[in-house]
């Protein structure tokens, strides 16, 4: 599940080795050392510094270990002073990678140039890292900084997950399909198939037991803008029994995630789900979101569908660096005469991003069910919604003869007012959810450049944090904007 614990940062300061200066040097440490500290701690990282500042090799192992006892998600090497180039070396070898070099502006001792040097001596022996020189109270310094540490830290939340694959290739998209030892290689991560007749078995039993799936249909025919009910045999059909099924789904789902401890998942639907049981929209989208279908709070699920893992894997590492749930759609049209961009995917959206916001009720009240059309014949409801405007960041992992590289770029998700909202998405799909965006970049950069049919997005820019996390993970990174 998606991990919106603050990251956990590591601090270790370096002096000089020789003993009638570290005492004396040891007050400048601490001093810009807590100011530092203080600074982390005020934008919420959770902070561990070392116990000693360090000035001899014995000191660079203990407070080296002993930082990474603590599982921290980045580690900080802060030079406020001359410090020896070798302590650098020695201690980053226990830690995660890329180390974070700071130097604060300290004009009366040399850090600068003790950061210089140790960056030297770790580039010799392939250890990996980032520096920022600046005076930690300027926000650009600091945002710098604290971009370096979340790219980082979503590098490192990833070792170790597990990536649950409900079904296989849907539709012959090659680009959903991923190598699990690849992903073990360069990421850490464990791939797991469930079979997606599980999901419908447990489904069954949920709509027999009807506890949670009467509380979630209750809450849902209250909060949600409006269920566009259909009779049993329309054309295109919603009825109370599909919509069941869906919620059913979606405990399913949840259950087999919490039973097995699955971190983030995506699931096949096409062709079985869409034509022989329900669609699985309302359940990715509730899985996707930080609620139930009650409104309860919860952690997200990233969760792609038609089973795509570079999605979902692009998605986990967007919601691991914003800490919110982030956006599945494919790239579906491109309106020249508003030189916007509809992303639009069957009911994959979070509600999320009706609003923006982790509030269940401003979300719903801005979210329709409505019924399913020609492409899925089991029927069930799509979650439709125009997604809140903002400034996005937009990306996508893709492999190009084996290798990955990660795409991104800035954009602007836009709204037109509800009439002109619908009038826009009713040319693509009016019963599918809708982001309608600008890109940073004209549209022959983007389909020149863009090598997949799914793209993915948080509000804010990101674009830092994510070539943190392509140099940790030795990922191409190129950017459209």
């Amino acid at each position: 599940m998606a991990d919106y614990r603050p990251y956990r940062v590591g601090i270790l300061d370096f002096s000089d080795g020789r003993d009638f200066l570290q005492k004396p040097l040891e007050g400048v440490c601490r001093e810009f050392r807590d100011s530092l500290r203080h600074k982390l701690e005020s934008a919420g990282f959770e902070v561990h510094t070392g116990s000693e500042v360090i000035w001899q090799n014995d000191v660079a192992v203990r407070e080296a270990k002993s930082l990474a006892a603590k599982d921290v998600d980045a580690v900080v090497f802060n030079y406020s002073v001359w410090a020896w180039p070798q302590y650098s070396r020695v201690a980053a070898q226990f830690l995660p990678q890329p180390i974070v070099m700071f130097s604060n502006v300290n004009p009366r001792y040399p850090g600068l140039v003790g950061m210089l040097a140790a960056s030297g001596s770790l580039d010799q022996v392939g250890i990996k890292f980032s520096k920022t020189f600046g005076d930690i109270s300027d926000s650009a310094t600091f945002e710098t900084l604290a971009s370096q540490i979340r790219g980082i830290g979503a590098a490192r939340r990833l070792r170790g997950e597990t990536y649950c694959l409900f079904g296989g290739r849907s539709l012959g998209i090659d680009t959903t399909v991923i190598d699990p030892a690849l992903w073990m290689k360069q990421f850490g991560i464990d791939v797991d198939h469930v079979d997606q007749f599980e999901v419908t078995r447990r489904a069954e039993i949920e709509i027999a037991k009807n506890e949670r799936v009467k509380q979630a249909f209750e809450y849902l025919k209250k909060h949600v803008r409006k269920i566009h009910w259909t009779k049993p045999d329309a054309k295109f059909v919603l009825t109370e029994e599909l919509l069941q099924k869906q919620l059913g789904m979606y405990y399913a789902m949840w259950d087999i995630c919490s039973e097995f401890k699955y971190d983030f998942c995506g699931i096949k639907g096409q062709r079985e789900m869409t034509e022989h049981y329900a669609t699985c929209d309302v359940a990715e989208a509730f899985l996707n979101d930080p609620y139930h279908p009650t409104g309860e709070a919860k952690r997200p699920i990233v969760c792609s569908t038609e089973a795509d893992g570079d999605a979902a894997l692009t998605m986990e590492i967007l919601s691991n660096i914003k800490h919110t749930p982030a956006l599945f759609a494919d790239v579906r049209h491109y309106h020249s005469e508003l030189g916007v961009w509809d992303l639009c995917n069957s009911g994959e959206h979070a509600t999320y991003f009706a609003t923006g916001t982790f509030d269940p009720i401003a979300n719903l009240a801005k979210t329709e069910f409505r019924p399913e059309g020609f492409y899925f014949p089991a029927g069930g409801a799509s979650v439709y919604h125009i997604a809140a405007p903002g400034k996005v960041t937009l990306a996508r992992c893709t492999r190009h003869d084996g290798e990955y590289v990660m795409t991104a770029l800035h954009g602007e998700f836009m709204d037109y007012g509800e009439k002109e909202n619908e009038r826009v998405a009713a040319i693509t799909q009016d019963n599918w959810p809708h982001a309608f965006a600008k890109f940073d970049c004209s549209p022959e950069t983007f389909v020149s450049n863009f090598n997949a049919n799914h793209i993915h997005a948080v509000y804010g820019d990101v674009i830092p944090e994510l070539q943190q996390f392509c140099g940790a993970v030795d990922m191409k990174f190129k950017v459209l904007s």
